[in-house]
C-alpha cells in the first residue's frame, strides 16, 4: 500500500518543476541571449559578411565604450534611479582631459584623473540634487545632458582639441588582442567586478535592497541615500572613462564624444533585463542588452537596411523589452 507521503510526491516534483521554470524565466539574460542567437542566425543567413572578422570587432569595439556606461547605470537603475546626462558627461570629461594635456601642459596621468574627477563631480551633484532635494531623476539629468553639451561648446570653442599626447594615441592605437585594445580589457574586467559585487556581496544586496523596496530598506538600516548617491558618482565615473577611451581611439577631444549615447545605454540596459521599477537586473544581462542592439544595428547596415531604421528598431525592441519586464514581474517572479 502506498504511503501518504509517495502520494503526495508527485504534486511536490510538479510544483518544483514549476519554480525551477519560473526562476530560469525569471532571468532576464536568458531571454536577451536567446533572442541575439537567433538574430545572429538570422543576419548571417540574410549576409554572411555579418559574422566576418572585421564586422565581429567593429561590434565589440563599439560595445567596449557604451557597455562601460552601461555598467554603471544597471548599477543606478538597480538602485531606483536613473541618468541621461551620461554621453554629456562622457564628452565633457574628455574635452576637459585633453584641455589639460594641451592647453594646461599637464601629465597625461594628471589630466586623466582631472577628466574622471569632473564625471564623479557631476555624478555627486546629481546623486545629492535628486536624492537630498528630491528633483526627479528624469529632470535634474536633462537638465544636466544639456548643461553638459553647453560646456562642452564652451571648453572647446567648438574645435576638436588636439594633438594629444602620444601616450594616448598609444592607448587608442593599442591591439591587445584580435584588434581589440585597452578599451575592451577594462570593459571585461570592469564588467565581471561590478557583476560579482551586484550578486554575491553585502554592498550589492543592499543596492537591491534600495531599489527594491526604499522604506522598507530604511527600516532596516540600509542608507539609501548614499547607496543611491554613490551610485551616480559611479556612473559618472565610469562615463568619463568611456569619453577619454574614445578619445584615445579619435587622437582628439571630438566636441561629439558621447552624443545619442543616453537613450542608447538605458534602452541596452533595459532589453538585458535590468528593470526600470528599481531592484532587478545584473551586470551581465545588461552588458548582454547593450551587444544585442549593437547586433541589431549592424545587421541592419549589413543587409542594407536604411540608417533611419536602426533607431526605429531600437525603440520597438526597447518598448517590447519593458513590456516582458512588466510581464515577469506581474506573473513569473510574483507568481513564484
Amino acid at each position: 500500500m502506498e504511503s501518504a507521503a509517495d502520494v503526495s510526491s508527485p504534486p511536490r516534483d510538479g510544483q518544483s518543476f514549476r519554480r525551477r521554470l519560473i526562476g530560469f524565466i525569471a532571468i532576464g539574460e536568458v531571454g536577451v541571449l536567446a533572442a541575439m542567437a537567433l538574430l545572429i542566425v538570422f543576419f548571417w543567413l540574410l549576409e554572411p559578411a555579418f559574422l566576418s572578422e572585421r564586422n565581429i570587432r567593429a561590434i565589440l569595439n563599439v560595445v567596449s565604450f557604451v557597455g562601460i556606461i552601461a555598467i554603471g547605470q544597471t548599477i543606478l537603475l538597480v538602485a531606483g534611479e536613473f541618468d541621461l546626462s551620461v554621453g554629456s558627461v562622457a564628452g565633457l570629461s574628455a574635452v576637459v582631459a585633453a584641455k589639460l594635456m594641451t592647453a594646461a601642459a599637464l601629465p597625461v596621468t594628471v589630466a586623466i584623473l582631472g577628466g574622471i574627477g569632473v564625471g564623479a563631480a557631476i555624478g555627486l551633484l546629481n546623486g545629492v540634487i535628486v536624492v537630498r532635494l528630491g528633483i526627479p531623476a528624469f529632470i535634474q539629468t536633462l537638465g544636466m545632458l544639456f548643461i553638459g553639451q553647453g560646456l562642452i561648446q564652451v571648453v572647446t570653442g567648438g574645435y576638436p582639441v588636439y594633438p594629444l599626447p602620444e601616450a594616448i594615441n598609444a592607448i587608442g592605437g593599442a591591439d591587445l588582442a584580435f584588434g581589440l585594445g585597452w578599451s575592451f580589457a577594462f570593459f571585461i574586467v570592469a564588467t565581471v567586478v561590478a557583476d560579482f559585487v551586484l550578486r554575491r556581496t553585502v554592498l550589492g544586496r543592499n543596492i537591491y535592497a534600495t531599489g527594491g523596496n526604499q522604506e522598507v530598506a530604511r527600516l532596516v538600516g540600509i542608507n539609501t541615500s548614499a547607496y543611491k548617491i554613490g551610485a551616480f558618482i559611479v556612473v559618472g565615473a565610469l562615463a568619463a572613462i568611456a569619453g577619454m577611451f574614445v578619445m584615445a581611439d579619435l587622437g582628439s577631444g571630438g566636441t561629439s564624444i558621447g552624443s545619442g549615447w543616453e537613450l542608447t545605454v538605458i534602452a541596452g540596459v533595459v532589453v538585458g533585463g535590468v528593470s526600470l521599477f528599481g531592484g532587478a537586473g545584473t551586470v551581465a544581462g545588461g552588458v548582454v542588452g547593450i551587444l544585442m542592439l549593437k547586433v541589431v544595428q549592424s545587421g541592419l547596415v549589413v543587409i542594407g537596411v536604411n540608417s533611419n531604421w536602426q533607431q526605429i528598431a531600437v525603440g520597438v525592441i526597447m518598448v517590447m523589452a519593458v513590456g516582458l519586464d512588466i510581464v515577469r514581474r506581474r506573473y513569473f517572479i510574483a507568481g513564484a
